[in-house]
C-alpha cells in the first residue's frame, strides 16, 4: 500500500531527469536531420565548423553567417 505522504524525488534528481530528456530530444533531432538530408551534402550533418565564425555550419546559428556570405558574393 503506497503512503500518501512526503514526495520522495528530489529537485535535483527532476532537474537531472529533464536534462536528460531534453539531450535525447536534440540527439533524436540530429538523427532525423541526418536521415532527411541529402545523400551528397556532408555539411547538412552539422559537423562542419564554419571557418570564419567556428559556428557549426547547417545550424539555426549559421544563418547570419550564410547570408553575409550570400552578400559578400553579391557585392563582389
Amino acid at each position: 500500500m503506497a503512503s500518501s505522504g512526503k514526495k520522495k524525488t528530489t529537485m535535483a534528481k527532476l532537474a537531472r531527469e529533464s536534462r536528460l530528456r531534453e539531450r535525447r530530444l536534440d540527439k533524436q533531432a540530429r538523427k532525423d536531420a541526418r536521415k532527411n538530408a541529402p545523400a551528397g551534402d556532408p555539411e547538412a550533418f552539422g559537423d562542419a565548423l564554419d571557418p570564419t565564425t567556428g559556428e557549426p555550419v547547417g545550424t539555426v546559428g549559421a544563418q547570419p553567417a550564410l547570408e553575409t556570405a550570400v552578400q559578400a558574393s553579391a557585392d563582389a
